[in-house]
């Protein structure tokens, strides 16, 4: 299937198709219209359908992915939200393969993917829901009624395959979930056996170089960060939407990498004024960057060739406070023989065998010989780190294994 196949174009529906009413609920970019675009990973057998999430035009792909399953039906890992457009996409594989007969909620805590959940259960009602265990959202930690989900039929996926009816084709091993005082973390690693398909959601990414597909729809978000200056007027040119997919990733993965600088804010609302664009899209002319000479190294080191990675944020905030049970869990999903990962957020589908995984946290053991991401650059990571131990509300990172 070519690049963006099912996906209509303006002229072919209307912006009804893209609308997500339940937006408020999660106040993020791109707010209530959610384009979609479904890709074909393995031919007749692995399906993605990526949208879009992100603050401050700093947004990345968020994406579902559907497997076919050998008795006839389909099943749903990380669901998207259910606009007319996606709902339309997956229909078009339901009368191809079958019903929908399973749908995954494949994290503990994060309310970016859990709201999508119960709205998209309705459309598929003879579809069994299963959920990471012990359920927590932050900020505020909802009743999974509170979010839609069917209860009579949404079940906690259990640790031990051997009695459920995915047993047959799938493993999977859940990390966590993982105490950080103020919540939560888990994440189930899915593995498709037939396929040799690893379906993750937040653990590892892979960076591309160039934006992704579902991010070029609208090339505004790239071009407003690839502005030096708030005065800057940037051309819609390939090169410039690629240095403002570079600058929206070193967002992304690092908060505030060492190559960016925030200026005085008086000086930010001097240069608004006198911005060619101060329309609400541009945030009244407000651009509070400084990007030092040397980003395209920094995001060049990130990148690492497009390397299989742990997201910083979970490097020093997150998994560092539960590195033997990670590691356990990553020796389990390394035991079985994947040849490609397909995660929620960034590139699309990996090439990467289970060797290659197990690398990916190498971060959490004393001795790796793998090279780390630059230090300068977890600054930020570390202070937020540093704070929250002081609080005494989160439970402290505990030393490398």
């Amino acid at each position: 299937m070519a690049e963006g196949e099912g996906t209509p174009t303006p002229t072919q529906t209307d912006n009804r198709d893209y609308s997500w009413p339940f937006w408020p609920i999660v106040p993020i970019y791109p707010y209530g219209k959610r384009r979609t675009i479904r890709k074909e990973i393995v031919k007749d057998k692995i399906w993605t359908f990526d949208q879009l999430q992100g603050i401050f035009y700093v947004i990345v792909p968020v994406r579902m992915t559907v497997i076919k399953l050998e008795s006839q039906g389909l099943l749903v890992y990380a669901p998207v939200a259910p606009t007319r457009e996606c709902i339309r996409l997956l229909n078009e594989l339901v009368a191809e393969h079958g019903e929908v007969k399973y749908i995954l909620l494949t994290t503990g805590s994060g309310i970016e993917h859990k709201v999508f959940v119960g709205p998209f259960a309705r459309f598929f009602p003879a579809a069994q829901v299963f959920v990471a265990p012990q359920q927590w959202s932050f900020p505020i930690n909802l009743p999974l009624s509170w979010l839609g989900l069917p209860a009579k039929r949404t079940s906690v996926l259990p640790r031990d395959s051997s009695n459920t009816p995915l047993a047959g084709e799938f493993d999977w091993a859940i990390l966590g979930p993982i105490d950080l005082g103020l919540g939560r973390f888990a994440e189930v690693a899915l593995f498709h056996r037939q396929s040799r398909t690893l379906m993750v959601t937040d653990s590892v990414v892979s960076i591309p170089e160039n934006p992704p597909a579902i991010l070029q729809l609208d090339s505004y978000p790239l071009l407003f960060h690839a502005k030096d200056t708030a005065s800057d007027v940037v051309a819609d040119t390939e090169e410039n939407r690629r240095k403002g997919w570079q600058r929206i990733a070193l967002f992304a993965m690092y908060f505030r990498p060492s190559v960016l600088e925030v200026p005085p804010w008086s000086g930010v609302f001097d240069r608004a004024i006198k911005a060619p664009e101060r329309s609400r899209k541009a945030y009244f002319g407000l651009y509070p960057f400084q990007w030092k000479p040397g980003w395209a190294r920094s995001f060049e080191a990130l990148r690492g060739g497009g390397r299989l990675l742990v997201a910083p944020v979970l490097q020093a905030l997150i998994l560092n406070r539960a590195p033997r049970e990670t590691l356990d869990w990553a020796d389990r999903v390394a035991s079985w023989d994947f040849e490609r990962i397909v995660p929620c957020h960034f590139d699309r589908a990996i090439d990467s065998r289970p060797r290659e995984f197990r690398q990916a946290f190498s971060f959490l053991e004393k001795y790796s010989p793998v090279n780390s991401l630059p230090e300068d650059d977890l600054k930020l990571l570390r202070d937020i780190d540093a704070g929250l131990n002081k609080t005494g509300l989160v439970p402290p990172a505990k030393d490398k294994v």
